[in-house]
């Protein structure tokens, strides 16, 4: 079995204040590329409104009569000006409303979520800090402490709500704050470095079964 990997533990001011042993299996799994793509792409398709909507035949209003008669004008005959061959008529085959949702089994969702916080502690863009306490929910407060840690893109990851936090963080681009029960592979990949407090850890251990 393999040993745990222990790492430092630094205060919001960038001093190590003590150490922690993150669990194998979470934080040892192998990188699977493959199944990180399918997680993500399963992700933004969720995401998906599938509101895109075109009318057909059915929809377009008016066409009801018959343009001119069927023989004699040596034009092609016509039963509609809503013909989808017309100008201001329907669309063929045109998009409709649809879900474009789906789920992976939930032991890929985990495996991948394990294979992304493995990738961030084997590059070195794990930071495990005692905490993160802010003397006021400020976007100036948050950036001061975010510099001390030489920090400026990653994802924040706390256990439970942080509304102080939250609200200073809201104003940044390159910083996001998550809660770990919404810990997910998109945001892990999409931002560089990756904090967790040491209550986010124990919560992740918990929450992935290690």
């Amino acid at each position: 079995m393999a040993e745990p990997i222990t790492v430092p533990v630094i205060s919001q001011q960038n001093s190590v204040v003590g150490e922690m042993a993150l669990p194998p299996a979470v934080f040892s799994q192998p990188v699977r590329r493959h199944l990180l793509y399918e997680v993500v792409r399963m992700q933004q398709a969720n995401r998906r409104s599938g509101t895109s909507a075109s009318k057909t035949r059915a929809m377009v209003s008016g066409g009801g009569k018959k343009p001119w008669r069927q023989k004699g004008t040596g034009r092609a005959r016509a039963g509609s000006s809503r013909s989808p061959l017309w100008r201001g008529g329907a669309v063929i085959f045109g998009p409709q409303p649809r879900d474009y949702s789906y789920r992976l089994p939930a032991s890929a969702r985990k495996a991948a979520l394990c294979s992304a916080l493995a990738d961030k502690v084997r590059e070195g863009k794990l930071i495990v800090v005692d905490q993160i306490a802010l003397e006021a929910p400020k976007t100036k407060v948050l950036v001061k402490v975010l510099s001390g840690l030489q920090v400026e893109n990653a994802v924040i990851m706390t256990q439970g709500r942080d509304d102080s936090l939250e609200r200073a963080a809201r104003n940044l681009p390159l910083i996001k704050v998550l809660r770990t029960e919404g810990a997910n592979v998109y945001d892990l990949l999409r931002y560089d470095r990756l904090i967790l407090t040491q209550d986010a850890v124990r919560a992740l251990t918990e929450r992935l079964g290690a």
